[in-house]
């Protein structure tokens, strides 16, 4: 099976909606959670990282059992924080595309076991951090990095200094320069205001915070957020 991002999202510059698994317990969050799943489905964005950044790996287990048996269509991802590794065998079980590893930079692998799980689960795309917020800078040379993380990945994601905060455009071009053809998603700050100017470099974008209310990654989804993002996506693809 083919993992490009075409093949997976089927559209080009794909917008991939955050889920924070936020909520009082875990029935809460998993009911928030597919009820995020669907607005984002129904206001045309492409897919959906269910992470456990407020819930835990349970709820993540939770969250994709549920919403693969109400038959929702979104694409979807996994990202366990806490393990990042047992998202292979999530992602599988429960028919996600995709799993996020905020980092696939040499100091933050087990390789051997990394390595193992890719050649367990092919079907399984990997989109990778370099250069990804709270990861401490490996030391090397950009070049080295990005070159290090192409081969153990389908995407490279890259973001700035934290959640919310703008990815510096600077960065995204001096990636977009070194990875040439190699698809580029920008992991965090996107907004209404610079989303057009942020996928003209990239092949894609993560976008979390900016669908909450004051960026509040603890409250529901804002859904005029996500239709008013969508919209400039839209005008881009033309």
């Amino acid at each position: 099976m083919k993992n490009n991002l075409n093949s997976i999202f089927q559209i080009s510059k794909p917008i991939i909606g955050m889920i924070h698994l936020a909520g009082n317990d875990q029935r809460d969050r998993v009911k928030r959670a597919l009820e995020e799943l669907a607005i984002y489905q129904e206001e045309e964005v492409n897919g959906a990282i269910i992470e456990d950044y407020h819930g835990t790996s349970q709820d993540v287990y939770e969250t994709l059992r549920e919403s693969l048996t109400k038959g929702l269509k979104i694409v979807r991802g996994v990202n366990v924080l806490r393990n990042p590794y047992s998202a292979f065998k999530l992602a599988f079980d429960f028919e996600a595309r995709f799993i996020q590893f905020d980092s696939v930079q040499t100091p933050d692998l087990d390789l051997e076991l990394y390595n193992r799980l890719r050649k367990e689960y092919p079907a399984i795309a990997v989109l990778g951090g370099v250069g990804f917020k709270y990861i401490s800078p490996t030391g090397n040379p950009l070049e080295i990095d990005l070159a290090e993380g192409k081969s153990r990945c389908e995407a490279i994601v890259t973001t700035g200094s934290g959640t919310g905060i703008e990815t510096p455009v600077e960065k995204l071009r001096e990636y977009k320069r070194l990875l040439k053809e190699f698809p580029l998603i920008v992991g965090a700050g996107v907004n209404l205001d610079n989303v057009l100017e942020q996928l003209q470099i990239c092949e894609g974008a993560i976008v979390g915070s900016y669908f909450k209310p004051n960026g509040n990654t603890h409250l529901p989804i804002d859904r005029k957020r996500v239709k008013d993002l969508m919209d400039i996506v839209r005008q881009l693809r033309g």
